[in-house]
């Protein structure tokens, strides 16, 4: 591709990372199936069946190939690891050549190299921007703990909280998901089991074929699986990929909250916005809320390329292909998380929380607000049908035009039961603002947990 906008897909023209790429490219792909005919070449020197010069042959040879390479040889064989393994035979001696992929069949190179390149792009790239993500809303959360805003169930407005309890539920979605990410991706695992899996081709030279294997993947740092086929079990990476896609549906909900809350009838926060910045074509005016529309409008893409993995399950008897071309969309999953943690990190640092209108919005309905402290103390005191008293309050201050203490205050039945109630119990009656339980207590709480479980 000799222009980027000749791309196909918005990760190349629009969304690229470079680190993203140095594990998920096909140059990435190439450099992990090399390490891996390295790693097997090393343990058959250790293993006995060739010297030392025949690894440095294949080794310098491995460092050679590249994947315009192997992608022109492909198109000769039709075959892409042969087409590797012509690559690395081409560079080295005619004593070095058997030992290029010597009891390897395809995917104990493919499934291999890719447990080590999603394990590498998920602990060096994606689990650092989300803990990044984290450390940020922990901050957000311990600097707003105590910003009152007024809760809302089902669009409505509820009972009040503060900012930093809204955000602390995302500290610890979020915490959870990095904390089941990390674990999913120790759970990768490799292969070199053979054609089906039953080490048939090692056998002929090992009486431990399945040790053989496990040296092997020590050298790459991973474990076999249990049990394989002609490829690994496919539940590993099914589960990993769900896991991701966990984690970037906690970012959507959390950008779509962050979105709503943005509306102009609402305003109670707002993403910083450059000077130069448009935020419509045709009204100067607009200030859209861009990067938490862009965050969840990823979520989708990584929820439908993430239900490939599901469908990857079935592989008829000890492999079939069906899984070859849907398996190399895989990478769309980490790329999309990894730009979604970086846009909502980014906006989130220079998050503009706008206190006054907080202030204005748990006012709107005036003390209605205060109808379920007064329903529950009315019935700890006794009252004999409190929701429904405390209903009829709340509709004729709203037919009256009256607030609702002054709807109170005129109600002697009320009245009498208020005289009963603690100072600091009224006093939840008449200032709303102060009926947040221990939101701001649970607020620090949960930041300061997952600030020490995750070491930020």
């Amino acid at each position: 591709m000799k222009d980027r906008f000749d791309s196909l897909s918005p990760l190349d023209s629009r969304y690229w990372d470079e680190d993203v790429a140095r594990h998920l490219s096909e140059n990435g792909f190439t450099r992990a199936k090399l390490a891996v005919e390295m790693a097997l070449v090393n343990v058959l020197h250790r293993r006995g069946l060739c010297d030392a010069d025949v690894v440095r042959e294949i080794e310098a040879a491995c460092g050679q190939v590249t994947t315009e390479e192997v992608y022109a040889e492909e198109d000769k064989t039709k075959h892409d690891i042969r087409a590797l393994v012509n690559c690395i035979q081409r560079r080295v001696s005619d004593r070095a050549k058997p030992y290029v992929h010597m009891t390897a069949t395809s995917y104990d190179i493919v499934d291999t190299a890719n447990a080590l390149r999603y394990r590498a792009v998920v602990t060096e790239v994606v689990a650092p921007l989300l803990l990044k993500l984290e450390k940020t809303l922990i901050d957000l959360t311990l600097r707003e703990a105590e910003t009152v805003q007024i809760g809302r169930t089902h669009g409505q407005h509820a009972v009040p909280i503060t900012f930093g309890f809204a955000m602390a539920g995302y500290v610890s979605r979020l915490g959870n998901s990095i904390e089941n990410l990390r674990a999913r991706t120790r759970d990768l695992v490799g292969k070199f089991s053979g054609a089906v899996g039953a080490y048939n081709a090692s056998s002929l030279f090992f009486e431990d074929p399945d040790g053989f294997e496990g040296e092997v993947l020590d050298v790459l740092g991973l474990f076999a699986a249990e049990h394989s086929t002609q490829i690994v079990p496919p539940e590993p990476m099914a589960r990993l990929l769900s896991e991701m896609t966990v984690a970037c549906g906690v970012m959507a909900d959390l950008a779509d909250d962050m979105r709503h809350l943005q509306r102009t009838e609402i305003g109670e926060v707002g993403e910083a916005f450059g000077a130069d910045q448009v935020g419509s074509s045709t009204m100067p005016q607009k200030r859209n809320p861009i990067n938490f529309e862009n965050a969840k409008s990823m979520w989708k893409i990584v929820a439908s390329r993430a239900s490939l993995a599901f469908m990857d399950q079935l592989s008829e008897h000890q492999r079939d292909l069906t899984n070859s071309a849907s398996a190399r969309s895989y990478g769309e999953v980490f790329a999309y998380a990894a730009a979604i943690a970086k846009r909502l990190e980014r906006t989130l640092k220079k998050l503009e929380v706008a206190p006054e209108n907080l202030e204005r919005n748990l006012r709107m309905q005036g003390e209605l607000i205060t109808a379920e402290p007064l329903y529950l103390l009315l019935a700890a005191a006794g009252h004999p049908d409190a929701h429904e008293k405390v209903r009829r309050l709340t509709q004729a201050a709203r037919a009256s035009g009256r607030m609702f203490s002054s709807e109170i205050g005129l109600d002697k039945e009320t009245c009498g039961y208020i005289d009963r109630m603690s100072p600091h119990q009224r006093e939840m009656l008449w200032h709303p603002e102060k009926y947040v339980g221990i939101a701001a207590k649970k607020a620090r709480e949960v930041a300061k947990t997952w600030k020490e479980r995750l070491e930020l």
